[in-house]
């Protein structure tokens, strides 16, 4: 069960099926806490009322002060002059990081009190033994971006602290904390980009795949897509709005910078694949939920059927971000500059993508110096293995045949079973009803052998019934 961020109360199930929440608003001449309750239908109601009574309760900072405890200075730092202005899931990664992590270990410390070995012991102590992941879900060692991300927090709440004259010095500067890594970027090579597409056409996901390897999107990017966005006179696609999971549902906000929100122009052969994709698409999403036609597709569903794809394709393992890696490499190996592609990705500048892709640009560098070696004539030793009547042998090898992993093809009248999610199966059963209309009848499991036998049971029943009525 996850855990709630101190402050924040309680919210649990009563046994009439009304959920409770519940907050602390203050304590008696005992000591004891004394508290106030709200009740809703629906746990996102529930949890709505409890925000809006935690904000009437809630005492605000009015005066601070060097002797004050480092978790009082550093919510009053967070409400004051950071929750306003940022958008709402980074309001949900700081207050993770700091109702969950700094203020349980270091919130009793007094501000002017913090030292530097108070703060180290800190990061290593979560870095040995961290108590929460960066969701509060459990017992798990917390990785290096967490704890950097957690001390970038402390140190400019610390700043705030000198500007506003309670301390004479940061104790987070000079502080040891794990270095960054630089990671390797994975990308497909062009084989393996061929084999993903015919794998991808072949399981009905084919649109989404070749949109992300022919523009580079986000993830969340191509989830928020409308038709709307889609300009098929001039080719133009304009990326203006981010789908965004916040725990079992989702927002739908702009890009988060300014750079992000673009017009990117697709090729005419991807314009005609999405003129015939736009038939079968009842939504305004173009890319719809097969659930609920009237959201996106989540991303853990875009995530594991790449996954599957990638496997059952024989192609290297890489996440959903790795097609936009993929995209970029292609792109700065056929040519593209720097500028036009740094554009193209909503990049806030073309130095973020030569330090992503620095490793493209190095060995295009390499490329260019043995193009202008080969301009000035160096003598190469000749190949032992070309070709004796002096025909020139193709450099490029043929591509390698591929053929789709192919599912089982069920018999006419037993229905169709699909994948819907990470753990959902879906049975569908579209019979034709004794007045001629067609009508679909779908029944979910959790694995795929309990769907097929609910439906079994369901076309089962449906027989019957239509016998009967005939």
């Amino acid at each position: 069960m996850r855990k709630r961020k101190n402050g924040q109360g309680m919210i649990r199930q009563r046994k009439d099926g009304r959920w409770e929440g519940r907050i602390v608003i203050g304590y008696n001449e005992k000591s004891l806490p004394i508290t106030k309750n709200v009740l809703g239908k629906t746990k996102l109601e529930c949890e709505e009322k409890l925000k809006a009574l935690s904000e009437t309760v809630r005492k605000p900072t009015e005066k601070v002060s060097a002797n004050m405890p480092f978790g009082e200075y550093i919510d009053y730092w967070y409400r004051t002059f950071c929750e306003p202005g940022i958008a709402k899931t980074t309001r949900h990664k700081y207050e993770n990081e700091i109702y969950l992590h700094i203020i349980p270990k270091l919130g009793k410390i007094p501000l002017a009190s913090l030292k530097k070995s108070d703060l180290q012991q800190f990061y290593a102590q979560q870095k040995r033994n961290g108590n929460l992941d960066r969701n509060g879900l459990g017992d798990t060692e917390l990785s290096g971006a967490v704890i950097r991300s957690m001390h970038t927090r402390i140190k400019c709440a610390l700043d705030q602290a000198m500007r506003e004259g309670l301390i004479f010095r940061n104790p987070a500067v000079g502080c040891t904390i794990p270095p960054k890594k630089s990671k390797e970027v994975k990308v497909l090579s062009h084989e393996e980009m061929q084999r993903l597409m015919i794998q991808a056409k072949e399981e009905g996901i084919y649109e989404m795949i070749l949109l992300a390897l022919a523009t580079g999107l986000r993830r969340g990017e191509l989830l928020g897509l409308q038709w709307e966005d889609l300009n098929f006179g001039t080719g133009e696609l304009s990326v203006r709005r981010e789908y965004t999971p916040m725990g079992s549902t989702f927002i739908i906000s702009t890009p988060k910078t300014r750079t992000s929100t673009r017009t990117v122009r697709l090729p005419e052969s991807v314009l005609e694949v999405f003129d015939e994709y736009r038939k079968r698409v009842d939504s305004e999403w173009i890319f719809p939920s097969p659930i609920d036609p009237s959201r996106p597709i989540s991303p853990c569903y875009c995530g594991n059927r790449l996954s599957e794809m990638l496997q059952r394709a024989g192609c290297k393992h890489i996440p959903f971000h790795g097609l936009r890696h993929t995209f970029a490499t292609t792109a700065l190996e056929n040519g593209l500059d720097i500028k036009t592609l740094s554009e193209i990705l909503g990049h806030s500048s073309a130095e973020t993508t030569l330090n992503v892709y620095s490793h493209v640009t190095a060995e295009m560098e390499r490329n260019a110096a043995q193009k202008i070696d080969s301009a000035f004539g160096t003598q190469k030793p000749r190949d032992a293995t070309e070709p004796e009547d002096g025909q020139t042998p193709d450099p490029t090898p043929e591509n390698a045949a591929f053929e789709p992993c192919r599912g089982k093809k069920r018999k006419p009248g037993t229905g169709c079973i699909s994948k819907v999610s990470k753990n959902t199966w879906q049975g569908k059963y579209t019979p034709v009803n004794p007045d001629g209309t067609r009508q679909c009848h779908c029944v979910y499991a959790r694995t795929r052998e309990e769907c097929e036998r609910k439906l079994d049971e369901m076309i089962a029943k449906l027989s019957q019934h239509f016998t009967q009525i005939s």
